[in-house]
C-alpha cells in the first residue's frame, strides 16, 4: 500500500511539473508532509508515535490516536475493537514507563493519571495503575516489572506494526468503506503484549505481508525493520572497542583515551561502571564465567581482571616486557583459560597522524594461554612464521579451535585440545584486521588492509570459498577530517564485522553508520539490504547481540558516539 502511495504521489507530481502547475506543486508537498497517514507507511506511523512519547506530549499522542481511529480503526468489523483497544491501552502504558524510566516518577507520570481519571477508572486493567506514581522502585515490582523490560517494549511496538501492516494490506486489496469485509479476518495478528511478556507474538503470516517491497520493479526481500535507535555518549573520544556480554545484558566500551564504560541497555540504558587506567588500554574482552568479569589488556604489558559488578579491579598479570602492547585477548568458552596476543612497540598504537597508519614490516609478536584460576601462563604457541603481532583472535563454540589474524596477513587456526597450529595460510595483502569463525563454523571470515571481506574453508587448508571487495569505509584505517586541514587517522582494533544470529547476514562499518548485508556466493556479491545511519562520523567498530526475534547491533564512531539499533528480524 506504501509503495503504490508514494508512486502515485510521484506520478502527480511529474504531470504538476509538466503542467507547470508548480503553486499546486507547493500546496502538495506541504499537505503529505503534514500527512498524518504517512503515505500508508507503518514505520512512519510508529516514529511519530515514539516522538510524541519520548517528548512527552500527552496530548499530541492522545490526539493522533484518535485520529488514526476515526480515520483507520472504526472502520473495521466490530471483532477487531478489543484489539484496538489493547494496542490503545498498551500505547498509554508504554508512555507512563518512559515517564518513569526518564524523568523517575516525575509529575509528568501523575500528570497522566489526572487528564485520563474519568477514561480510565472503570477499566479494570488500569485498577493497579493508579499507584504507580506512589511505588518507589516500580521496575521492581512484580505487577509492573514485566512491563520495564525491552522485551515487552518490542513485542508492543512488533504487534502494533503486523496491526498496521495487515490493515494497510487489506486496504489495498479492496477499498477502505469495505474494511469490514472477510479480508481482515484472513490474517490473526497477536495484539497483546500485556499477555506475552515472556515471548515475541507470532509473526508467521502477518510479517509475509510487508517482507517484500518493489525496488526498480524487481521484488526484494526486507529481512529486518529498524525498531529503534538509541545513542550512547558517555564517551568523548574515539572508540577502539565495544562489546556485548555473553548474556546480552551489558556492554563493555573502551575509547582511545582509555577510558571503559560498562553500561546496560535493558530495560533504559545506563552507565554501571567507569574504568580509568593510568596505562593505556588497547583491548578488552568479556569473561565467559562469570560473565561479570573483563578483562582489560593495556600498552605497557599488562591484563587486568575487573569486577564490573564490585567495581574493582581483581588481579593485574604482568605479560611481556619485549611485547607490552596488549593487542587481542580471547576467552575460551569454559571461562577456564583465555589467549592473549602480545606485540611489539610499532610506529602507532591507534591513532595516528596521517602517513603513520601503516607500518612497513609485520612487528614482533606472541600469543599466550592464561589459565583464569590459577591467574599464571600455561603456554606460548609457535608461530610461524613468526614471531609475528597478532592483531585478532577468536574460539569456536566450544573452544576447540582458535582462529587468529596477524600482522603478516597469515590466518592460523589453532587446535585447543593438543595446544598445536592445526593449519595457516596466506590470506591478505597487509594486515588481517579481523577473522571470526562462520555460523556452522566450517568456514572463517576475514576482513584485511587490502579491502578484502574473505570466507576461507578450514577443512580444504584454507582454501578460499568467497571473496567480496569492501570499500575503505568498512576496513579502515579510518579518517575523521578536523578543522585546518587536520586529520585523524584510525587503525582498526575492534571487531570490523559480526553476523546475525544465524550468519545469514553481516553488520559492518561504514562513514555513516553500520550496514547490514545478505551474504550471497561470490559472484553474486554482497547485497545491502539495511543501512542503519545515524553517525557523524566514521564507525570503527560493530557487534550484534541476537535474542528472540529482536536484535541490538552496537556501531560505535570516531567521535565517542555509540548507536544500539534494535531489529526485528522477519522471518520467511
Amino acid at each position: 500500500m506504501a509503495s503504490a502511495v508514494e508512486r502515485t504521489d510521484d506520478l502527480v507530481r511529474e504531470y504538476l511539473i509538466y503542467r507547470g502547475f508548480t503553486s499546486t506543486l507547493k500546496h502538495l508537498d506541504s499537505e503529505i508532509k503534514a500527512d498524518k497517514e504517512k503515505g500508508f507507511r507503518v514505520d512512519k506511523i510508529i516514529d511519530q508515535l515514539q516522538q510524541l512519547i519520548q517528548s512527552f506530549d500527552l496530548t499530541g499522542l492522545k490526539e493522533y490516536w484518535a485520529y488514526l481511529d476515526r480515520r483507520l480503526f472504526s472502520r473495521l468489523e466490530d471483532v477487531y475493537r478489543p484489539t484496538v483497544n489493547k494496542l490503545r491501552t498498551s500505547l498509554y502504558r508504554f508512555y507512563l514507563i518512559h515517564t518513569v524510566q526518564v524523568l523517575q516518577n516525575t509529575p509528568k507520570t501523575q500528570e497522566f493519571f489526572l487528564k485520563q481519571v474519568l477514561e480510565l477508572q472503570a477499566q479494570p486493567e488500569w485498577r493497579d495503575w493508579f499507584a504507580l506514581p506512589f511505588i518507589p522502585a516500580p521496575e521492581q515490582n512484580p505487577s509492573f516489572s514485566p512491563y520495564f523490560s525491552r522485551q515487552w517494549a518490542d513485542t508492543f511496538l512488533v504487534s502494533l506494526h503486523n496491526f498496521l501492516s495487515v490493515l494497510f494490506q487489506c486496504m489495498h486489496i479492496q477499498t477502505l468503506p469495505a474494511m469490514g469485509c472477510s479480508a481482515s479476518s484472513e490474517k490473526k495478528t497477536d495484539s497483546d503484549p500485556d499477555a506475552q511478556t515472556e515471548a515475541l507474538p507470532d509473526q508467521t503470516d502477518s510479517t509475509n505481508q510487508t517482507r517484500v517491497c518493489e525496488v526498480g520493479g524487481a521484488s526484494v526481500e526486507q529481512p529486518f525493520i529498524k525498531l529503534s535507535q538509541e545513542e550512547y555518549a558517555e564517551h568523548h573520544s574515539s572508540i577502539m572497542h565495544c562489546k556485548v556480554d555473553c548474556s546480552g545484558r551489558r556492554v563493555a566500551s573502551l575509547d582511545v583515551d582509555g577510558v571503559v564504560k560498562v553500561w546496560a541497555f535493558n530495560p533504559v540504558m545506563q552507565t554501571k561502571a567507569t574504568i580509568m587506567s593510568k596505562s593505556p588500554l588497547l583491548s578488552l574482552e568479556w569473561a565467559a564465567k562469570p560473565d561479570r568479569l573483563l578483562l582489560l589488556g593495556s600498552g605497557v604489558g599488562t591484563v587486568k581482571l575487573y569486577d564490573t559488578e564490585a567495581k574493582k579491579s581483581l588481579y593485574e598479570m604482568s605479560i611481556d616486557d619485549v611485547h607490552p602492547r596488549i593487542l587481542s585477548l580471547a576467552c575460551s568458552p569454559s571461562g577456564t583459560s583465555f589467549v592473549c596476543a602480545a606485540a611489539a612497540q610499532a610506529a602507532h598504537s591507534g591513532v595516528a597522524t596521517e602517513g603513520d597508519a601503516r607500518v612497513s614490516a609485520p612487528v614482533s609478536g606472541q600469543l599466550l594461554l592464561w589459565d583464569t584460576k590459577t591467574v599464571k601462563q600455561q603456554l606460548q604457541f609457535a608461530l610461524e612464521p613468526g614471531p609475528v603481532a597478532i592483531n585478532c583472535t577468536g574460539f569456536n563454540h566450544n573452544g576447540n579451535l582458535l582462529v587468529t589474524g596477524a600482522a603478516d596477513g597469515m590466518i592460523r587456526l589453532f587446535d585447543m585440545q593438543r595446544y598445536e597450529s592445526a593449519l595457516s595460510w596466506k590470506a591478505h595483502d597487509g594486515e588481517v584486521y579481523s577473522v571470526e569463525f562462520s555460523y556452522d563454523e566450517n568456514t572463517v571470515f576475514s576482513i584485511g588492509e587490502d579491502g578484502k571481506f574473505v570466507q576461507w574453508n578450514i577443512h580444504r587448508c584454507g582454501v578460499k570459498q568467497s571473496e567480496y571487495s569492501l570499500s575503505q569505509d568498512a576496513v579502515g584505517p579510518f579518517v575523521l577530517s578536523g578543522y585546518s586541514g587536520y586529520k585523524q587517522v584510525q587503525v582498526p582494533r575492534g571487531r570490523l564485522f559480526a553476523f546475525d544470529s544465524e550468519g545469514q547476514h553481516v553488520l559492518t562499518c561504514s562513514s555513516s553508520g553500520g550496514v547490514i548485508y545478505r551474504l550471497n556466493k561470490a559472484d553474486a556479491g554482497l547485497e545491502s539490504v539495511l543501512s542503519l545511519g545515524g553517525h557523524k562520523a566514521p564507525v570503527v567498530t560493530v557487534d550484534w547481540c541476537s535474542a528472540m526475534d529482536c536484535g541490538t547491533c552496537l556501531t560505535a564512531s570516531m567521535d565517542g558516539k555509540i548507536k544500539l539499533s534494535t531489529l526485528l528480524a522477519q522471518k520467511p
